[in-house]
C-alpha cells in the first residue's frame, strides 16, 4: 500500500460538476464515476468528508441578482445541496460505501443534523460524511461551508474538484493562453482575486493553516494522486 500524504480530507465538489454536459440537474454517469473514485480512496484507509454545491439545481446569488430576496434565494440554494448530497449518498451506497448525510438545517426524515462529534465518529469508523445545506446561514457560500467543516473535523486538507486541472490567471475555457499556477499562497489568491474560493473561505483556511488543493475532477485517478501527495493541480498554502 502506498503511503498517503493525508489521513483525513474534506472534498469540495461543485454542483456544476454533477451535471456533466446535461446543462442542468444530475448526470448519473458523472455521479457514478465520482462515487467509484471515492470508494477507491476509502479503500486506501483515508477518511473523507464531502461538501457539495447546489449550482446545478439552483444558485442563490444569481437568483438574488435577478430580484429575488437574497435570504430566500440562499435557503433555496442550501436545499439544492441536500438533493445533491442524497444523490451522491445513493450512488456511494450502491457501491458498498457506508455514507451519512448531515445537514446544517434540520430535516431528520432525510438526514442527520450536523453534530461535530458524531461526524468525527462516523469518519473514524470509515464512513463517508456528506455535509449538506452549507453553513445553515444565508450570505455564506458552500466554499465557506467546506472550510468551516474541514476545520471542525480537523481535516488535513481541502481538496476541491473542478472542471479544470488547477488555478489559472484567467479562464482556461475561454483563453488558450491562460497560465496555470502550481502553487499559490492564501494572500496571492485574495490579492489577485483568483476565483478559487471566496475570500471568507480562503481567510478561514489561512487562519487555521489548512492547505487547499485544486484538481480536475473529471480525470480518472487524479483524486488518488492528490491523496498520495503527487504534484497534481494547484496547491494553496501559507508558504
Amino acid at each position: 500500500m502506498h503511503e498517503q500524504a493525508y489521513k483525513r480530507v474534506l472534498l469540495k465538489l461543485s454542483g456544476e460538476a454533477l451535471m456533466g454536459n446535461e446543462g442542468l440537474g444530475i448526470d448519473p454517469h458523472i455521479v457514478e464515476s465520482i462515487a467509484l473514485e471515492i470508494k477507491e480512496v476509502i479503500q486506501l484507509g483515508v477518511e473523507i468528508g464531502i461538501v457539495i454545491g447546489g449550482g446545478n439545481i439552483f444558485r442563490g446569488l444569481s437568483a438574488s441578482a435577478r430580484g429575488m430576496d437574497r435570504v430566500s434565494a440562499d435557503y433555496m440554494g442550501m436545499l439544492a445541496t441536500v438533493i445533491n448530497a442524497m444523490a451522491l449518498q445513493d450512488y456511494l451506497e450502491r457501491n458498498n460505501v457506508y455514507t451519512r448525510v448531515q445537514t446544517a438545517i434540520k430535516m431528520e426524515e432525510v438526514a442527520e443534523p450536523f453534530i461535530r462529534r458524531r461526524a468525527m465518529r462516523h469518519l473514524e469508523k470509515g464512513r463517508v460524511v456528506i455535509f449538506a445545506a452549507g453553513t445553515g446561514n444565508p450570505y455564506f457560500t458552500t466554499d465557506t461551508a467546506a472550510a468551516l467543516r474541514a476545520v471542525e473535523i480537523e481535516a488535513d486538507v481541502i481538496i476541491k474538484g473542478t472542471k479544470v486541472d488547477g488555478v489559472y490567471d484567467c479562464d482556461p475555457m475561454t483563453n488558450e493562453n491562460a497560465n496555470k499556477f502550481k502553487h499559490l499562497t492564501y494572500l496571492d489568491v485574495i490579492k489577485q482575486r483568483l476565483k478559487v474560493m471566496d475570500s471568507t473561505a480562503v481567510t478561514l483556511c489561512m487562519d487555521n493553516d489548512l492547505p487547499i488543493v485544486v484538481y480536475n475532477l473529471t480525470r480518472k485517478d487524479y483524486l488518488k494522486r492528490v491523496i498520495r501527495g503527487e504534484s497534481v493541480g494547484t496547491t494553496i498554502s501559507g508558504a
